[in-house]
């Protein structure tokens, strides 16, 4: 019989579903609040709410018996400071209400996002006492949440911490992102549609979303209250490699890609490393899934996805 009972607000998004899907493996019985119904989960309730809107009394009441929130939410990577502020911020701030006044007190698990440090020099491992100076309206926003989520724990409002997660891929990642983008136009590659692909010479920090949601369930029942930790590889990679390990994984001939090069890097910087030594030290976490894996399961998960192609993976920095 489960008798914990977890609330995941946009548990039915990329990251979400996974989240949703350990912690019902981890014996959760768990509720995925998102704005429109996807296709269901099994072994998880789903709820049809709008938590950036909705009332607040709303959200109170869906998380009533919980004991743990999960916020996975957000915007994608772009839009403007108004639409990321309205995506990233009045939500939080009702979940950090919500969480403070039930009788339970639940612990709130947040995902940040790496940008929220801003553009760091080539080579830097960047550990959660790097200081913030997000440079884009998505990581300046998220950064916002992720302080509304510290500033409570640190006055005894609430129980819970943030996970400031680097670059996702794996199975269902979203055709949005650099890497779903790619896997799609790599299915319609053919003899006679060869594919021209940008590769710009950036090197990210990339982690497979199962260990993400692996990362979510340790931190569920961490005594860490008040505290960042960040949750990537560990490792910086090429794009150019990435890219050509999904290439390989699709066993499109290497003939039939044409390989050109991108003289501008994102607004996200050039360069993304986590230091993940925290999370290994207070949780006992670290990655599991090797990016070459990862991949391969995102390709093979690319031949049923019926995601949206406007669809971007909330961490990705593309």
């Amino acid at each position: 019989m489960r008798d914990r009972q977890a609330v995941v607000i946009g548990g039915t998004g990329f990251i979400g579903r996974h989240i949703c899907r350990a912690l019902a493996k981890r014996g959760y019985e768990v509720l995925a609040i998102a704005r429109k119904p996807a296709e269901p989960i099994p072994g998880v309730g789903f709820l049809a709410l709008d938590a950036v809107s909705a009332p607040s009394e709303d959200i109170v009441r869906a998380a009533q018996s919980a004991d743990l929130v999960v916020n996975a939410a957000g915007d994608s990577w772009e839009g403007d400071e108004a639409s990321m502020t309205a995506s990233h911020i009045p939500l939080v701030d009702r979940l950090v209400d919500a969480a403070a006044t039930l009788p339970r007190r639940p612990r709130l698990v947040h995902l940040g996002s790496v940008h929220e440090y801003g553009p760091v020099p080539d080579g830097t491992a960047i550990a959660e006492d790097h200081p913030t100076a997000p440079r884009t309206p998505y990581a300046r926003t998220k950064l916002v949440g992720s302080r509304i989520v510290l500033g409570a724990a640190d006055a005894g409002r609430i129980d819970g911490c943030v996970l400031r997660v680097t670059n996702v891929c794996g199975p269902g990642t979203p055709r949005g992102s650099f890497l779903g983008g790619l896997a799609h136009r790599l299915r319609h590659t053919t003899q006679d549609t060869p594919l021209a692909v940008t590769l710009v010479d950036d090197r990210r920090d990339f982690i497979d979303v199962r260990d993400v949601a692996e990362a979510v369930v340790l931190a569920a029942s961490s005594p860490v209250t008040g505290r960042v930790l960040n949750i990537g590889q560990g490792d910086a990679l090429g794009m150019r490699e990435l890219a050509w390990l999904l290439i390989s994984a699709s066993q499109v001939p290497a003939h039939l890609v044409r390989e050109e090069s991108g003289a501008v890097h994102s607004k996200g910087g050039s360069w993304t490393q986590a230091d993940i030594r925290l999370a290994r030290r207070l949780m006992g976490w670290s990655p599991k899934v090797a990016l070459k894996e990862s991949l391969h399961d995102l390709w093979a998960a690319s031949a049923t996805s019926s995601r949206p192609a406007a669809t971007a993976a909330r961490t990705e920095g593309h």
